[in-house]
């Protein structure tokens, strides 16, 4: 068995590049059953509105139930006061098991763990190089695994990625996915320090190739019981405790006064240049 955990689906309507114009799935699926991948992991396109791209990610993952898993895309500022009512319709009307949140939309909220810690879903969260984050999550949130995507830095953020290797060692609710990490020495130091069992096989489909990031797993030489928890075994386990029915949330949205999360910055810091705003 072979499960990607990283893959977009559907249209987004940002026009501004292919992650908020399309992710059609026909070149990937082809690509997908020639790598021998079995099952997919499916989240909205970049989007305005996810509780419409969630909706069209469902169509998908509905109609092909043995072939797709589907996580709710959220965004933090957005969808805030809604975000318990979208994972439950997500959870109990279209069969989600996990919650997708990225740092271009957003910062992640406590509203956004609490709802996830609620129906014991994971969150893959991309802090794009923002690794210093995972520290607080990991700890504020121990009952919640978080799947931080492309050992933390899409962009081949060196720093990053080996800060968040360290994370991986410390926190055990902290885990990651192999999709779009170029540094083969690093995937290597992460199997090493943090072993097997942190590490998620994706994509990031479908603009790379599944067959491709899968290459770069093989290449690792796994052991056979290795290489099943990171293709699939890790996986399944961290959606196995899914529950249908939530537990209570607490009144988590993180404002003051009417103020967004957005605001609260490093007050030691004078300017938004240093966070890349």
């Amino acid at each position: 068995m072979i499960i990607d955990c990283h893959c977009h689906a559907g249209k987004g309507d940002g026009l501004t590049g292919p992650w908020d114009t399309d992710a059609p799935l026909g070149e990937y699926m082809k690509w997908a059953k020639e790598a021998g991948v079995n099952k997919t992991v499916l989240f909205a396109a970049f989007h305005s509105d996810y509780r419409f791209a969630n909706q069209e990610v469902a169509r998908i993952v509905n109609r092909y139930p043995s072939r797709f898993y589907g996580f709710a895309f959220l965004h933090p500022v957005r969808d805030r006061g809604r975000v318990f009512e979208m994972v439950k319709t997500a959870v109990k009307q279209y069969h989600f098991c996990g919650i997708k949140v990225h740092r271009y939309d957003a910062r992640i909220t406590r509203e956004i763990c609490e709802t996830a810690r609620s129906f014991h879903l994971p969150i893959l969260y991309d802090v794009m190089g923002e690794v210093s984050a995972v520290e607080l999550l990991a700890t504020q949130y121990p009952g919640v695994n978080f799947i931080i995507p492309h050992l933390g830095s899409f962009a081949d953020d060196w720093k990053a990625q080996m800060g968040l290797i360290d994370h991986l060692v410390r926190h055990p609710n902290v885990y990651t996915d192999t999709s779009g990490v170029r540094r083969f020495d690093l995937l290597k130091i992460a199997l090493v320090r943090a072993g097997a069992h942190k590490i998620l096989f994706g994509s990031d489909g479908p603009w790379l190739h599944p067959g491709v990031e899968l290459a770069k797993i093989k290449a690792l030489h796994l052991t056979a019981r290795d290489l099943q928890m990171v293709v699939a075994g890790n996986f399944l386990r961290l959606i196995s405790k899914v529950q249908r029915k939530p537990l209570a949330v607490k009144n988590a949205l993180g404002t003051t006064n009417g103020v967004s999360p957005q605001k609260y910055l490093d007050p030691w810091l004078a300017n938004k240049e240093a966070f890349g705003e």
